[in-house]
């Protein structure tokens, strides 16, 4: 026992010392928690680009793309002829939505039938599809109204809007930046610069050695739980401190919070010393972290739907402690679940640590090794 706590105190120390590795796995965080989040606080987009298809060409058609065209969030960059052609610009990037004005828009409005628009969004950014296709709705919900008594004139009595608006969410209920991203990637935030921090120390190590890192049991662990402290208090300081600073959604579930947090975290750490024990360098780590960071957010089925993803990749993302860990974090800090309702991320996460824990061990292990996490 007194050896592992020996190894605990010389990883906190080594941490402390090694100036690469309190930046990212404190420095980062922290500053993280204040910089990062205030960005999306208003979770408001602005002058994004729209296409326009009219097959109308009316006055009533004109008069909607004038609307369109002074949205402030939106503004129409183009009027392809027909639908495929905006759906190619659309495709290349070129437009955030779409919206598609039928034939015969004004002839039925003035006969008192139900007119019909289409709108689409682009979802490959998040976020912007809402703002845009929110945006474009109000304006057509406005000119709905106006429609309605250009053909109350007509018909002699008020109508019902001819231009009915349903708008179904099919995920981001919410509709915001902030509430779609910040809860999430403030536990990637915390994954990562664990993850990092632990390639530095083991590929600094490791450099110096020059041969592969080997560690007796006692010392692996002790290792293991000052990562694992120092991965707490980030994702702790996010789940707390940062959302009630921030205004984020807070408080759901504090129990649950505590032991999911630590089998994150504690999965997370046996991970990062798996990978970690491949760096030759600590230069590595850094590359890492940048190469994975978005793909493991996407893979978290967070801001896409698990549903539209490709099942190998869904497979994939179960062997990552991110997929489990932010939607388990999320779900028990925003939305109160109970345990029962994220038992599947649990039991994941515990398979995930049974797992890595012991390649890490295949990895590190050694009875006879000796060698300490220091200067």
């Amino acid at each position: 026992m007194s050896r592992i706590w020996h190894s605990l105190r010389q990883t906190l120390l080594a941490v402390l010392c090694d100036r690469y590795a309190i930046v990212v796995m404190v420095g980062a965080v922290i500053l993280y928690s204040f910089f990062y989040p205030a960005a999306y606080r208003h979770q408001v987009a602005g002058n994004l680009p729209v296409l326009v298809v009219d097959e109308d060409h009316s006055a009533t058609s004109r008069e909607l793309l004038r609307k369109l065209d002074s949205l402030r969030v939106a503004h129409v960059v183009g009027q392809p002829a027909d639908l495929q052609e905006a759906r190619a610009q659309l495709e290349a990037g070129h437009a955030e939505g779409i919206v598609l004005i039928p034939a015969n828009l004004e002839r039925d409005i003035l006969r008192g039938h139900p007119a019909k628009l289409v709108l689409l969004g682009n979802g490959a950014y998040l976020g912007r599809a809402s703002w845009v296709l929110g945006s474009v709705a109000d304006a057509l919900g406005a000119f709905g109204r106006e429609a309605a008594v250009t053909q109350a004139a007509f018909m002699g009595a008020p109508q019902a809007p001819p231009v009915t608006l349903v708008q179904r969410p099919l995920f981001n209920t919410q509709e915001g930046y902030g509430s779609a991203i910040v809860p999430g990637v403030a536990e990637l935030i915390v994954h990562q610069t664990l993850l990092m921090g632990i390639g530095v120390l083991l590929g600094g190590r490791r450099l110096v050695l020059g041969r592969r890192l080997q560690f007796d049991l006692p010392t692996l662990t002790g290792m293991a739980l000052g990562f694992g402290l120092i991965g707490l208090f980030g994702l702790f300081w996010y789940a707390g401190f940062t959302a009630w600073v921030q205004d984020y959604p807070r408080g759901g579930n504090p129990l649950g919070q505590l032991l999911g947090g630590t089998l994150f975290i504690a999965a997370t750490v046996a991970f990062g010393l798996f990978v970690g024990s491949f760096f030759r360098t600590r230069e590595r780590a850094f590359q890492y972290i940048i190469a994975t960071s978005i793909p493991l957010f996407f893979l978290a089925s967070l801001s896409w739907p698990a549903v539209m993803t490709p099942r190998p990749l869904v497979w994939l993302a179960q062997l990552l402690p991110t997929t489990s860990g932010i939607n388990l974090m999320v779900r028990l800090n925003q939305m109160d679940a109970s345990l029962a309702e994220v038992s599947r991320e649990l039991i994941t996460l515990a398979v995930l640590l049974v797992l890595y824990g012991a390649l890490a061990l295949w990895r590190l292990h050694s009875p006879k090794g000796t060698e300490e996490i220091k200067l």
